[in-house]
C-alpha cells in the first residue's frame, strides 16, 4: 500500500516536472493506475478484515478524493495538450 501510494505522489511530480502536456497527462495517467491499484488493496483488506476498519474507511475516503482531484487534473491538461496540437 506504501509503494502504491507513493507511487501516486512520484508520478504527478515527475509529469508535472516534464515538458510537455501530452507528457504530464501520461504521468497523470499512471498515477490514476497506482491510486486504483491502492483502493483495490484496501478493498482486498476490508475483505479480509485486516487492520482497523475505521482506518480503512478513512484511506478509502481519501484515495476516492484523490481519484477524484486526478481526473479533474487530467481533463484540464488534455483540454490544454489539444489546444497546443491545433
Amino acid at each position: 500500500m506504501r509503494r502504491s501510494a507513493i507511487s501516486v505522489v512520484s508520478n504527478i511530480a515527475e509529469g508535472a516536472a516534464r515538458s510537455s502536456e501530452r507528457e504530464f497527462y501520461r504521468f497523470l495517467d499512471i498515477a490514476m493506475g497506482s491510486a486504483g491499484e491502492l483502493q483495490a488493496q484496501l478493498d482486498i483488506a476490508g475483505r479480509f478484515e485486516f487492520g482497523d476498519p475505521g482506518l480503512r474507511a478513512a484511506a478509502t475516503a481519501q484515495v476516492d478524493e484523490v481519484k477524484r482531484m486526478l481526473a479533474s487534473l487530467m481533463q484540464v491538461v488534455r483540454r490544454r495538450a489539444a489546444k497546443r496540437s491545433t
